[in-house]
């Protein structure tokens, strides 16, 4: 199951519509109150290949081994790009806006779009230190977007937790 391009009408549609959150880009920084907070890290193997995994992230691998049907307007993240992560019939519409691609930083940050369970955002970020270790970071921040996310609670909790491991480990 590869990633699957979407038809451009519903690029345009996705496109246009609002992100469904206030506090664009807090992901990067210090996050906003009244959000569930993720941070989470895992150094990869001492062999990873940084421009690998650089190329994987940027090209929604980490979603897909995640387990996640992905379709997206470009093959790549780049700003303004749309996807729609799919799991269990539940899908989850988010946009790019903004990259990093820096020699020894890369990753992107989506938010959510309208028809997405949660609202908020996700920041993907490899590093590599001085010492040559690659380390992924995954920020996140959210809440409900609407009543059924609410009604799930701590189920809706631990599925999130549930991705972001299966994200981590989906590099080296």
């Amino acid at each position: 199951m590869g990633v699957r391009l979407l038809p451009p009408g519903q690029v345009a549609r996705l496109r246009a519509q609002q992100l469904t959150y206030a506090e664009v880009g807090a992901s990067e920084h210090d996050p906003p109150r009244g959000y569930r907070v993720l941070h989470r890290t895992r150094t990869l193997p001492r062999n990873a290949d940084f421009a690998a995994a650089a190329h994987d992230l940027a090209h929604w691998q980490v979603q897909r081994r995640a387990g996640l049907r992905v379709a997206a307007s470009d093959p790549e993240a780049r700003p303004g790009a749309v996807v729609v992560l799919g799991l269990l019939g539940v899908k989850a519409p988010c946009r790019v806006i903004s990259v990093i691609d820096e020699p020894d930083r890369r990753g992107f940050v989506y938010g959510t779009l309208p028809g997405h369970p949660e609202c908020g955002e996700e920041a993907f970020l490899l590093e590599r230190g001085a010492d040559g270790r690659v380390r992924f970071t995954i920020r996140a921040f959210s809440r409900p977007a609407g009543l059924p996310a609410r009604l799930a609670g701590p189920l809706g909790h631990w599925a999130q937790d549930v991705i972001i491991r299966r994200y981590l480990t989906a590099l080296g």
